[in-house]
């Protein structure tokens, strides 16, 4: 029965099959074997076979066929992640529009304690001619895959007591050049006698507007530095008695301000990893003193929604940090009092799954990145040897020292370093960068937000490889292994100085002196 439904195989076939694991012949009789090896006559008669003369071959059609088997169960355990992915969003929006029916079927009562404050104020942007799901505050957190309004938020608050702290609420809202506008936000498309024509483009910027005053604020500071040390003493002192505001700092963070004084003692920290996945319920404003790294930390601190960020510059280069640290209170007064333009960066949520997993608790992730995802040879010599799937759509076979699976917000990073584009941070993408592909047709790619990006280590790779996200957390990838990114549901908010068009556009000719060029000369020959 087993040579019946594999097939013998000639000395040719075999050598064949030993250079593709994955002949669709052999995998599809496979799978036919495979359901009838669970019966037991099936079994005894296998084993009631004498050895024959080629038995090697059937031995070698064994093993591909186990290798097939394994395929199977691997992509079986991916789907299975990206459906409890879906599962767990759509669980989430049906959450939020349960809370949004109760919240309008109450609004006609007496629903209010007389205080009027809201913990759970869920603060929805939407814009009116579009079905289309983009943003969303829900809780007083940002959230992706809702929609954005321009007018009134359409629920009523009601009060919630808490003796601790409470959080701010807010609301966004589109505005032009720092005012609101009627303009929509997604193209308004005309199909009027089967004639299609974009009729107009949006040019709009995000605003945030407190619905209630910011309570509690966060400091990170990049460590190891006198300068951030004396500012973050000065700020702290000046949010605590001039803004009466409770302060958050690292553990690291209030053992040099009590060393410094004991006058700091009124500063909170929290004590452990659980203390830390709760900060988001305490924090309504996360100010970052350092460079981009320190906005990084920042937003790798928060596996769910991520406080606005104001970031201020004292680092390097400071693609994300437009605030400078000298005129920080000026800042820091008109951010509190608001409304603020902010630019959302999307993240990258990343799964890896082991080939040898025998569960799915076996396997990793879920990762978020700011800025990108690598997968490199790590100190191998030879070449990564990657499969790349789009949607289960075959993409192509990284030949080269890696790959880098990017956001918007990376792109002025290591992308950009391997030669990928430079990208507005608010466009909704993901960059698909090679490293020194061994190919001269090998262009890097920008993919749509929605797709699904899987990554594998082919089972006949020479070389294991290596990834890492946001350049730390490196883990290794065996054969047959695959890392799995989308795009992460929850933003990271960042305040603008101006608007993000003109901090983004400050920052690449501030930082990387984009096109600067010395003026040609006015005189000179001159066309008749």
């Amino acid at each position: 029965m087993f040579k019946r439904e594999v097939g013998p195989m000639s000395p040719s076939n075999s050598t064949s099959t030993k250079g593709n694991a994955s002949v669709s012949p052999a995998e599809n009789g496979f799978i036919d074997s495979f359901s009838m090896l669970n019966s037991e006559k099936s079994v005894e008669e296998i084993i009631q076979q004498p050895l024959l003369h080629g038995i090697d071959d059937h031995l070698i059609e064994f093993s591909e066929a186990l290798r097939t088997v394994a395929k199977a169960l691997r992509r079986v355990t991916e789907g299975k992640a990206s459906a409890q992915a879906e599962a767990a969003e759509w669980k989430r929006k049906y959450e939020l529009e349960r809370q949004r029916n109760l919240q309008l079927e109450r609004k006609g009562g007496d629903c209010s304690d007389g205080r009027g404050e809201n913990l759970e104020d869920r603060t929805v942007i939407s814009d009116e001619n579009s079905d289309q799901c983009e943003l969303c505050c829900g809780k007083d957190d940002i959230s992706a895959q809702e929609v954005l309004r321009d007018g009134e938020p359409d629920s009523n608050p009601s009060s919630v007591p808490n003796k601790m702290m409470r959080k701010a609420s807010f609301k966004l809202s589109w505005y032009c050049k720092g005012e609101k506008c009627d303009r929509h936000k997604h193209d308004i498309v005309s199909f009027e006698k089967g004639n299609i024509t974009t009729a107009e483009r949006s040019s709009k910027q995000i605003s945030l507007k407190w619905e209630s005053s910011p309570q509690t604020v966060l400091i990170l500071t990049k460590p190891n530095s006198t300068s951030v040390r004396i500012l973050c003493l000065e700020m702290v002192r000046w949010l605590n008695e001039q803004k009466k505001l409770n302060i958050y700092v690292e553990p690291r963070v209030k053992s040099e301000l009590l060393t410094e004084s004991s006058y700091y003692s009124f500063v909170q920290t929290w004590q452990d990893d659980k203390d830390v996945l709760l900060l988001h319920t305490k924090v309504d404003l996360v100010v970052t003193l350092g460079g981009d790294g320190t906005v990084l930390w920042a937003a790798s601190m928060f596996k769910g929604p991520v406080p606005p960020i104001v970031p201020f510059s004292l680092g390097s280069l400071g693609f994300m940090t437009p605030f400078h640290s000298e005129h920080y209170r000026q800042y820091l007064s008109s951010i509190l009092c608001g409304p603020i333009s902010i630019t959302l960066r999307h993240r990258l949520q990343c799964h890896i799954i082991r080939d040898e997993a025998k569960s799915e608790y076996e396997n990793e992730g879920p990762m978020l990145v700011l800025n990108e995802v690598t997968i490199d040879r790590g100190i191998s010599s030879f070449l990564t040897n990657l499969e790349c799937y789009c949607d289960n759509s075959f993409v192509t076979c990284v030949q080269g020292d890696g790959l880098i699976l990017s956001t918007t917000s990376g792109s002025t990073a290591y992308s950009l370093a391997a030669g990928g584009s430079m990208v507005h941070p608010q466009v909704p993408g993901i960059l698909f960068t090679p490293i020194c592909p061994h190919s001269l047709s090998f262009r890097p790619l920008i993919l749509p937000e929605h797709v699904t990006v899987r990554v594998v280590v082919p089972p006949n790779s020479r070389c294991q490889a290596w990834v890492s996200f946001d350049g730390k957390g490196r883990k290794q990838l065996g054969p047959g292994d695959a890392l799995v990114c989308s795009m992460a549901p929850w933003p990271v908010p960042t305040a603008c100085q101006s608007d993000s068009t003109t901090d983004f556009l400050r920052s690449i000719h501030d930082g990387l002196h984009w096109n600067l060029r010395k003026i040609q000369s006015f005189d000179g020959p001159r066309d008749p």
